[in-house]
């Protein structure tokens, strides 16, 4: 059997009664977390673009584009939730199997396959079992084939959440279409030639718009499938195929025979993102919060802070003097200053206003990201940051931490989880409606449709508030 074959084959044989208690409980979590992000993102300026054209394109409406009253083409729902979910880099992180692979080359696993399953899902008038299986199934395929990808991959400069998502949001919807094997193994065949995304675009609406389209990338290849449209049947490990071709090659161990042995999900996991930035910015994000509080420091104390790290994470936080607050996302500078001016860095911090204040830009020009020796030699399956922080009166604060709250050594429990949902869909929802979508997924393998769910999270008015331009 062919690796192409194998994933498949895996995806077609798998019950819902086949999967772990602890996988379903893990995926209610994150998905309750892919839903509050996507909520939270449709308010951002690249999600109003994106529902503009959808309005534009006209079309019948098959699926609810999230925390609007806009309903569009299967694809294009998938497309716009995919891209909010994206929008504010809030959403969930894979983890890495190996010290050589960048974090688990940082795919954000649940926004393109979730997006890409309610589209199909609400279609098809799926049950929450049914959810929860493709969307599981989806997430473990995405995860694996970029577990097992060369490094390569994400250093030379493609984004894997938009190479990789789009190949596990075409599996979960196969599943949900009830594909055979031949015809999935077409579906992986198509989504893997329609796999883009470069990383220049970080800091750029074209960052969330690389998630977005990977979902609907899988909803347009499965329905492709579907229809008979044919494909390479080999076209992961294929000579010519995706993982040569994208990568120059993959790491056969960590894929054969690893689906579902075990779910990825539960190890090496998924980390719930604790801050709307790049990943990559969040345990020294804790860390600064921390001391910050800890020894109860002000901007007038500080003469400079160093942040130490190692050599990937400076390749992806590229911005050392962000001009909005989409390049913030990706500022170790930013990260630092608002945590030592506000004491906070969640939705609100993020803000283009935030980034072009004149004591944030003095207190970023007193940052600098430097790669540890140290750290560097650890390699690179975590995130590993030290913070020097030089005061003014001579003394020397510093610690570090090798992750963030939100990742499986610091899990989130349900009601920090509620505590971000809440938070997020506050931008366009009311509270009764936010309090019936978190119950509802909180039982959502007992819920015979997702209609009800899509309705409370389609109803709203936005607040003006939540309208914000980038600059």
């Amino acid at each position: 059997m062919g690796l192409t074959q194998e994933v498949a084959n895996f995806v077609t044989q798998t019950r819902y009664r086949d999967l772990p208690v602890e996988v379903v409980s893990a995926a209610r979590g994150f998905i309750l977390d892919g839903l509050g992000v996507a909520l939270a993102g449709s308010t951002d300026e690249c999600s109003r673009i994106v529902q503009a054209q959808i309005r534009q394109m006209g079309g019948r409406g098959e699926a609810t584009v999230l925390g609007t009253g806009l309903s569009a083409p299967l694809a294009k729902a998938a497309l716009a939730n995919g891209v909010a979910a994206h929008a504010m880099d809030y959403d969930d992180t894979q983890l890495s199997t190996s010290k050589e692979a960048v974090y688990g080359l940082l795919t954000h696993p649940t926004t393109p396959v979730l997006n890409a399953a309610l589209a199909a899902g609400e279609k098809n008038k799926i049950s929450g079992k049914d959810l929860l299986l493709a969307y599981i199934l989806g997430v473990e395929v995405e995860c694996r084939i970029a577990d097992a990808i060369h490094p390569r991959h994400y250093q030379s400069g493609f984004h894997s959440t938009a190479t990789m998502g789009g190949l596990g949001a075409a599996m979960a919807v196969g599943k949900i279409l009830e594909l055979k094997e031949e015809a999935l193994i077409r579906t992986l065949g198509i989504a893997a030639s329609m796999a883009s995304g470069l990383r220049e675009n970080f800091g750029t609406m074209t960052k969330p718009l690389h998630a977005g389209r990977a979902a609907e990338n899988g909803v347009t290849a499965a329905l492709l499938a579907q229809a008979g449209f044919t494909a390479a049947m080999n076209i992961l490990e294929a000579r010519r195929g995706f993982y040569n071709a994208m990568a120059g090659g993959y790491d056969e161990s960590k894929i054969a025979g690893r689906l579902g042995r075990p779910y990825f999900m539960i190890e090496p996991g998924i980390s719930i993102k604790p801050y709307p930035s790049g990943s990559l910015s969040h345990p020294a994000q804790d860390l600064i919060l921390d001391l910050v509080k800890q020894n109860d420091l002000h901007a007038g104390d500080i003469e400079s802070i160093e942040v130490g790290t190692n050599s990937n994470v400076p390749n992806a936080l590229i911005y050392p003097m962000p001009k909005n607050a989409l390049e913030g996302k990706f500022s170790i500078p930013f990260c630092m200053a608002i945590a030592v001016l506000e004491r906070k860095a969640g939705i609100a911090q993020f803000q283009d206003a935030r980034v072009r204040n004149r004591a944030v830009i003095e207190m970023m020009k007193r940052v600098t990201l430097v790669v540890d020796d140290e750290l560097e030699a650890l390699g690179y399956d975590q995130v590993r940051s030290r913070i020097r922080i030089k005061l003014k009166d001579g003394h020397m604060i510093e610690g570090r931490y090798d992750v963030a709250r939100g990742h499986p050594e610091k899990p989130m429990s349900w009601t920090e989880l509620g505590e971000k949902f809440y938070d997020c869909a506050s931008l366009v929802l009311p509270r009764k409606n936010a309090d019936y979508a978190m119950e509802f997924v909180a039982r959502l393998e007992q819920q015979p449709s997702l209609a009800p769910l899509l309705r409370a999270l389609s109803k709203g008015t936005r607040k003006k508030s939540a309208r914000r331009k980038r600059g």
